[in-house]
């Protein structure tokens, strides 16, 4: 099982592989949408899984961990 600072690295380096992915596609300007959209949700996972490291409760912890997921589904939607 993976620790929290194990987790917070792994989404840390998961924002930067997106991020650089990002500036090596193309500039046309429908790719420069899907890439800009895709920075900004695969940025928010780690963003978002620190909030969840911060959740008050279980129902809390629950509800930020699936946006964390929603997140990440979205990227690798886009």
């Amino acid at each position: 099982m993976m620790t929290t600072d194990e987790m917070k690295l792994r989404t840390k380096k998961f924002s930067l592989s997106v991020i650089d992915l990002a500036e090596k596609l193309p500039g046309t300007y429908i790719v420069k949408v899907i890439a800009n959209q895709i920075v900004r949700s695969g940025t928010s996972v780690g963003a978002n899984y620190r909030a969840v490291c911060r959740a008050r409760s279980d129902k809390e912890f629950i509800s930020k961990m699936n946006i964390v997921l929603e997140e990440s589904d979205e990227t690798l939607f886009g």
